[in-house]
């Protein structure tokens, strides 16, 4: 049975139980039933924890394997972890990307156009995931839409280099992502390329891939410099005891 399923029915259970006599306790007093919902809290957590570990478990190594060329295998980590919560977003320091867009770039990737605009379209819905923008826009642009493609590309670059400059001020490791602003470098070059009046589009698709290419290999990055600085630190401060 499903981690899903079995929530689901934890909750049928405690919202229409019945005592031996036969009376539904749903029309109790809410207060008879609360130590039953209460109880069950910790539950809910685990199985949430559980959920988070297992998507995590899969997009991780998708991640890895996009990165690497093997997008097939990618697309197969990114299904399942869809599969177990449609909903998940990897909320990254510099910017966040939902499980759906996982799904269609790497069915981009794989040059399965139609089925990556169907998985970024509903990635889309989320306005805070800049990177479904981008890649939709891709899309649109290879399929002959170049009016919406370029402005979901310039949406989605727009928001990318607001995410990391907002990183950048406020986030308390924001510092790690792109400390060269070369990311963010490019990022204006493109968008200067949308509003200049000879659009190369091949050379602008080419920049967008690079891009979420470079971003995605941001996330690990930022996380080893992080790791280096924090082990001189521990080492400097062993140093003067």
């Amino acid at each position: 049975m499903k981690i899903a399923n079995f929530k689901l029915q934890i909750g049928l259970r405690v919202s229409r139980s019945v005592e031996p006599h036969g009376r539904d306790l749903s029309r109790t007093p809410k207060g008879k039933i609360f130590p039953v919902a209460y109880c069950l809290l910790p539950i809910a957590f685990l199985f949430s924890g559980c959920v988070a570990y297992q998507v995590g478990g899969e997009i991780q190594p998708g991640r890895y394997a996009l990165l690497r060329g093997d997008s097939k295998a990618a697309l197969a980590h990114f299904q399942r972890a869809a599969e177990t919560d449609p909903n998940h977003v990897n909320a990254y320091t510099g910017f966040r990307e939902g499980v759906w867009t996982y799904v269609g770039r790497a069915h981009y990737a794989l040059g399965d156009f139609s089925a990556a605009r169907q998985a970024l379209e509903r990635a889309r819905r989320n306005e805070e995931d800049h990177m479904a923008k981008l890649y939709l826009g891709l899309v649109l642009a290879r399929d002959g839409d170049k009016q919406r493609g370029l402005k979901e590309i310039e949406a989605g670059l727009k928001g990318l280099g607001d995410s990391l400059e907002y990183a950048d001020q406020y986030k308390l490791d924001g510092n790690y992502w792109d400390p060269g602003r070369n990311i963010r470098s490019d990022i204006q070059k493109q968008l200067a390329m949308i509003s200049g009046k000879d659009l190369n589009l091949p050379q602008l698709i080419a920049s967008g891939e690079r891009l979420g290419e470079e971003l995605e290999k941001e996330v690990d990055e930022s996380r080893r410099h992080r790791q280096r600085e924090r082990r001189d630190n521990d080492g400097r401060d062993g140093g003067r005891t």
